[in-house]
């Protein structure tokens, strides 16, 4: 499907976590105290190195007398502490994807105590699509038209939502041949079947929620229905819809994506339908985080409920341009809405009833003002770490949660590169590569088995970490 400007996705993605326990993991223990005594800067490689291939030499100097010094990549150790001057030790960059990275080191005194981490952001070279030890299968799945969006049932199947108007099942790792449902949409431009969504009781109530740009004699809306289950068709028709206001003549910025929140309702993310203006006016649902109840009625607790009218009784949030994905942190609940740039940034950010995410007066980290809430994390089209998308361009991400491997971890996906990276919390928000794939990626779901499953316009990849 093309895009005509640049689109933040797929963060904190939820997932069933089936291979691994979900269960509350103990706290992590406490940081070490700060060193009164050492001070360390990483030396080499230099901060922005592009094109690193081979052994490289990681090395730090520093002042005062260590103990011992940690080298790190990507938030893992790399060798053992270097307990002697000069401190250094070898990373062989052919073991990680191509793509960048994050190297630190910190130093450690005889008592306990620890510098910060002094870190630079590099570019590995070469070709490798994922990490030593992982598999990346490219296609898991393939076939697929036009694919936009999926989700994934408890008992493994796989629901794609096409932008054509078909929903299709893949079951056993098999694209069936009959769709679960086939809505007629109109799909030009950034139109079509856009999202698709699970009940969280789905395995008893079997209802499945879409998102799609609805004919309307010579009208146009976006629309949201429910479907009910009979194995892995749909039976009878639309159960329930909510139909969102007409579209003007521009065919861009639809937004589309659905997903549980852990309050159980219903989040839909909507674009301002190529209006800048929409985003900032409470009294249209476009451009906005709407929030329904499962049977797309409106909370009554949502934060504009009672100054507004219609199905501007349903936004949750504001300021939004193109919000093609989210995701839902399982463990802890918390949003990550990922928002298309136009000129310069791509963004993702923390959701929050009653936000305001500054579109059109703010795009990224510019113009932020009061009252305005600035993204967690944004790069420029022009970037070179990550390779920015340029114009033309998205990317598209979500967090992942749920599971021993994945848990308080997020992913993203870049539409124009194709690359697969992870957002680090922990540290600093740092970009990590992931894997890269062929075709052009539009979301991502961590898998009931541990694997991270990217969706393309024609097939799903697979990448299962070690």
């Amino acid at each position: 499907m093309k895009r005509t400007t640049a689109l933040a996705a797929l963060l904190l993605a939820a997932c069933g976590g089936g291979g691994s326990s979900d269960t509350t993991p103990p706290p992590p223990p406490p940081p070490p105290p700060p060193s009164a005594n050492l001070q360390l800067v990483l030396a080499a490689p230099a901060d922005a190195a592009d094109g690193l291939t081979g052994t490289v030499t990681a090395s730090a100097t520093v002042t005062g007398t260590a103990a011992g010094v940690e080298f790190q990549v990507d938030g893992v150790i790399v060798g053992s502490e270097d307990t002697t001057a000069p401190y250094a030790v070898d990373i062989d960059t052919t073991r990680w994807a191509s793509g960048q990275h994050v190297v630190r080191a910190r130093a450690r005194d005889a008592a306990g105590g620890v510098t910060a981490w002094s870190a630079a952001t590099v570019r590995f070279a070469g070709s490798r699509a994922a990490h030593a030890g992982w598999t990346l299968t490219t296609p898991w799945v393939g076939g697929l038209s036009s694919a936009t969006a999926f989700a994934q049932a408890p008992d493994g199947r796989v629901f794609v939502a096409e932008q054509g108007g078909s929903l299709r099942v893949v079951k056993n790792g098999a694209l069936l041949a009959t769709p679960f449902v086939t809505r007629t949409v109109d799909s030009s431009g950034e139109r079509g079947l856009l999202g698709v969504a699970l009940h969280p009781q789905f395995a008893s109530n079997g209802w499945v929620y879409v998102y799609y740009t609805r004919v309307n004699g010579g009208l146009r809306n976006n629309r949201i229905a429910r479907f009910t289950a009979a194995g892995d068709v749909a039976t009878g028709g639309e159960n329930v819809a909510v139909d969102l206001p007409d579209l003007s003549s521009a065919t861009n910025h639809n937004g589309g994506a659905l997903k549980f929140g852990s309050d159980g309702k219903l989040y839909v993310a909507v674009g301002d339908n190529a209006n800048g203006g929409n985003s900032q006016n409470l009294g249209t649902a476009l451009g906005k985080m709407l929030r329904f109840n499962d049977d797309l009625s409106i909370p009554t607790d949502n934060p504009f409920y009672a100054t507004q009218s219609g199905t501007a009784r349903a936004v949750w949030a504001y300021g939004l341009r193109n919000p093609f994905t989210f995701a839902v942190d399982p463990a802890s609940g918390r949003l990550h809405i990922n928002d298309v740039g136009q000129g310069t940034w791509e963004e993702v950010n923390v959701g929050a009833a009653g936000a305001n995410y500054g579109w059109p007066g703010s795009e990224g980290p510019d113009n932020v003002t009061a009252g305005i809430t600035a993204p967690l994390f944004a790069y420029k089209h022009s970037a070179t770490t990550p390779p920015g998308t340029g114009p033309g361009g998205f990317f598209t991400g979500f967090a992942i949660a749920g599971g021993a491997f994945w848990r308080g971890r997020y992913a993203f996906a870049d539409f124009v590169n194709g690359f697969v990276a992870e957002l680090d919390p922990a540290n600093g928000n740092a970009a990590y590569a992931l894997a890269k794939v062929s075709g052009n990626p539009v979301d991502l779901l961590a898998a009931n088995d541990g694997s991270l499953l990217i969706l393309t316009q024609s097939s799903i990849a697979r990448l299962a970490p070690p």
